[in-house]
């Protein structure tokens, strides 16, 4: 099954009591920082959840496997993500009610 953004908004609206405006607009500017901080280059850290961080992926030299010519594939960024331990023993597991224990402020 696949969630769209907009099937998390609703969730969110309806567990909080928020607009679905409100909310779609919130979500929105999390996923405009997240990607303005990979474009940088810059390490995200969700704890209990996971990591998203950029690496470079070197070039290297690939093989058509039709015509079995050489081809030089050039060297990119792509972004990684590596799964907390709390995230991954609940997917694991099949957990489903995630409980979250509250956060210190983030002044």
């Amino acid at each position: 099954m696949t969630i769209t953004k907009r099937d998390l908004v609703q969730r969110i609206a309806d567990r909080t009591g928020q607009t679905k405006v409100l909310v779609r607009d919130i979500v929105q500017m999390f996923l405009d920082e997240v990607s303005s901080e990979l474009i940088r280059g810059n390490r995200l850290e969700f704890r209990n959840f996971g990591v998203f961080e950029v690496r470079t992926r070197p070039g290297r030299v690939a093989q058509n496997p039709k015509t079995l010519e050489k081809v030089s594939v050039p060297s990119k960024r792509v972004v990684k993500f590596k799964v907390g331990n709390i995230l991954r023993d609940q997917v694991e597991a099949g957990r489903k009610d995630v409980k979250r224990k509250p956060e210190p402020d983030a002044d």
